[in-house]
C-alpha cells in the first residue's frame, strides 16, 4: 500500500495531463483522417465503420439515400474534416481573406449552419463531425424537396440547389454557370457509382449496424 502511495507522489499530475492530451490528439487525428480509398464506398465504410451508421441515421431521418449524402460530402471536402475554401491572394501572392465562411465535411456556411441548428433544435453539433455533417446535408436536401419539389434521389438537381441556394435555384441562377452544372454532374455520377458499390456490400454493414 505504501509503495503505491509513494509511486503516486512520484508521478507528476502535469505529466499525466500532458500524456493524456497527446493521446487524445493522436486519436482525433486518426479518426478525422480521410479514407484511403475515397472512390470506393465499400472501402470507405470498411475503414470508417461509424460513417455507415451516421449515413443510415441521416437516411432514416431525412429520407436521403446514403450514396447521395456521401457523394455530397466527397465533393465538398474530399472527406477532410477541417476543409475550408482557399484564401484569395492580395497582389497575386499574399494570402488574404477566404471567399466564404464554409467549413467542415459539408462546407456549411455560418449562416446555413445557424439555420440548421435553429430548425432542428440541435445545439451541440460540429461541422467537423461526420454525423452532424451528414445530418446537415439531409436537412438541406429535405428543404430542397419541400420548397422546390426536388426528388431526394436526384443528386444532380439537389446539388445545384445546395450550391446556389433555394432562391438561386428557383431563379435558375445555375443555368448560366456551366462550372456549377459540371460540379452537379460529378456529384450525380459519384452517387450512382456509390449506389452500385453499396448494393454489393451493404449487407455486411447492415448486420453490424443492427447488432450494435
Amino acid at each position: 500500500m505504501w509503495a503505491s502511495i509513494e509511486l503516486g507522489r512520484l508521478v507528476d499530475p502535469r505529466l499525466v495531463a500532458f500524456v493524456t492530451a497527446v493521446v487524445l490528439v493522436v486519436l482525433n487525428a486518426c479518426a478525422s483522417k480521410p479514407p484511403e480509398q475515397p472512390d470506393n464506398l465499400c472501402a470507405v465504410f470498411s475503414e470508417k465503420s461509424s460513417w455507415y451508421k451516421h449515413a443510415r441515421a441521416a437516411e432514416k431521418r431525412w429520407g436521403m439515400p446514403i450514396p447521395v449524402g456521401m457523394a455530397f460530402i466527397h465533393k465538398e471536402s474530399s472527406y477532410q474534416s477541417d476543409a475550408r475554401p482557399e484564401r484569395t491572394k492580395l497582389l497575386w501572392v499574399i494570402p488574404w481573406t477566404r471567399p466564404s465562411s464554409a467549413y467542415g465535411y459539408a462546407q456549411a456556411t455560418n449562416e446555413a449552419w445557424k439555420d440548421y441548428r435553429r430548425d432542428t433544435g440541435r445545439r451541440f453539433v460540429g461541422r467537423d463531425d461526420m454525423r452532424d455533417a451528414l445530418d446537415f446535408v439531409g436537412w438541406y436536401n429535405d428543404r430542397s424537396h419541400r420548397y422546390l419539389g426536388l426528388d431526394k434521389a436526384d443528386a444532380y438537381s439537389l446539388y445545384l440547389a445546395y450550391y446556389v441556394g433555394l432562391s438561386g435555384y428557383k431563379r435558375g441562377a445555375y443555368k448560366g454557370q456551366p462550372k456549377v452544372q459540371g460540379y452537379a454532374r460529378r456529384v450525380a455520377d459519384r452517387a450512382y457509382r456509390y449506389r452500385t458499390q453499396l448494393n454489393r456490400c451493404e449487407k455486411q454493414f447492415k448486420r453490424r449496424f443492427l447488432f450494435f
